[in-house]
């Protein structure tokens, strides 16, 4: 029986591959795996049955290679057909460059999003970053991105960021503290087109910037950064980051605790009027 297709070998002895492997796909080679190896094959004796290279089955049970249509319908009848890789496969993805692994999934429910919130204490949040702030942040990435993962990171940012404008039903909420703008980050040019495009964007009627000053007594996040958002269905979401991870909450409980803090952030945070009354005295300083 004759593959369909074997993989080129490749100076580093890797197969051909994903650039940026999905959650889906990680998922479904997992899947593909657990159930060749309950099936008892090894996958030399899988790859004859499907009719494609050791190599090749590898790549797929390892994420690294979205399966067409043969692959999927071939390993479904191998694996007992029962139709769960046929119905899962509908839902593949590919890995979208110039986003982290673990913030995908928050930034496709943003898409859909009825509204959202945010709050952070570190840097300017992106949907509201200028490209200039974009490429100093990525100037700044340890260790250094090659030139292709920079140019991909800014266009990927700015492609984002369109989401203000192409949703104009969407409410977008942040609240930010006054030390993130008194960080020149990137130099005074670089401050001064980040300033000049907060204040553009917030003259969205959909979008809402609130500071929250340094001299403020009280503090409702002081756990950190914090992002929600409101599904059509009316269900909340939360999303919280750290160094290299990011974890989606879903938890009724959990979400409305953030939600309440959130809340009471706001009501400490200056207007949006006094809010954007700081902003133009520190543009007004550079």
């Amino acid at each position: 029986m004759t593959t369909d297709y074997v993989e080129p070998a490749t100076p580093g002895g890797e197969c051909e591959r994903e650039p940026d492997p999905s959650d889906s796909l990680r998922t479904f080679g997992a899947v593909v795996q657990a159930l060749r190896e309950h099936a008892g094959l090894s996958r030399v004796q899988f790859g004859e049955m499907v009719r494609f290279s050791k190599h090749t089955v590898e790549s797929v049970e390892l994420g690294r290679r979205m399966p067409d249509a043969s692959f999927v319908e071939r390993a479904e009848e191998a694996l007992g057909n029962t139709g769960a890789l046929r119905h899962s496969a509908r839902f593949l993805t590919r890995g979208e460059a110039g986003l982290a692994a673990w913030f995908r999934q928050w930034a496709r429910l943003e898409r859909t999003a009825v509204s959202l919130g945010t709050y952070e204490c570190r840097l300017i949040p992106g949907l509201l970053q200028s490209e200039g702030y974009v490429r100093a942040l990525c100037e700044n990435e340890i260790p250094p991105l090659s030139d292709d993962a920079l140019e991909t990171t800014v266009q990927v940012r700015m492609e984002r960021q369109q989401l203000l404008r192409e949703r104009p039903n969407t409410m977008f909420d942040f609240v930010i503290e006054e030390a993130v703008f008194m960080r020149c980050l990137g130099g005074t040019e670089v401050t001064a087109e980040q300033l000049d495009l907060l204040l553009d964007l917030s003259l969205l009627r959909n979008v809402t910037v609130q500071v929250m000053p340094a001299s403020s007594e009280q503090h409702a996040c002081l756990s950190g950064p914090v992002r929600l958002l409101e599904m059509p269905d009316g269900r909340w979401r939360a999303y919280s980051e750290g160094q290299e991870n990011g974890r989606l909450i879903a938890g009724p409980k959990e979400v409305s605790r953030i939600h309440m803090r959130y809340a009471r952030l706001r009501s400490q945070a200056l207007s949006p009027k006094d809010s954007m009354s700081l902003l133009v005295r520190i543009r007004g300083a550079l």
